[in-house]
């Protein structure tokens, strides 16, 4: 069974800094791409940040130039530095991967359970 579990969320000033992480256990063969998503009650969840196993990575425009997506496949793990954040960032953020769990089967589609990240004075 493949988990994800993420940490990191909290509350923190307008102007501060959060390092969301993810860690994904289980039957993993690889992670394709790993990405963060988050959701604000009666929103839409959307896609935050993305990387690949490659490394290539793709940025929501309300974050660039403040967050920064990283992984360590070795580890199973992804991260999310966050600085600059702003009340428009209070959302829950969630882990998702696209794992596969053999050489030759397609990836699947997991998600973590959420951490609550609040920005406010």
């Amino acid at each position: 069974q493949v988990q994800l579990v993420e940490s990191g969320g909290g509350l923190v000033q307008p102007g501060g800094s959060l390092r969301l992480s993810c860690a994904a256990s289980g039957s993993i063969f690889r992670i394709d791409v790993m990405r963060w998503y988050r959701q604000t009650p009666g929103k839409q969840r959307e896609l935050v940040a993305a990387m690949s196993s490659g490394g290539t990575t793709n940025y929501a425009d309300s974050v660039k130039g403040r967050f920064t997506i990283s992984r360590d496949n070795a580890k199973k793990t992804v991260h999310l530095q966050m600085n600059n954040l702003k009340p428009e960032d209070t959302a829950v953020y969630y882990c998702n991967g696209d794992v596969r769990i053999g050489p030759f089967r397609d990836p699947a589609g997991y998600w973590g359970q959420g951490t609550q990240v609040t920005v406010s004075s």
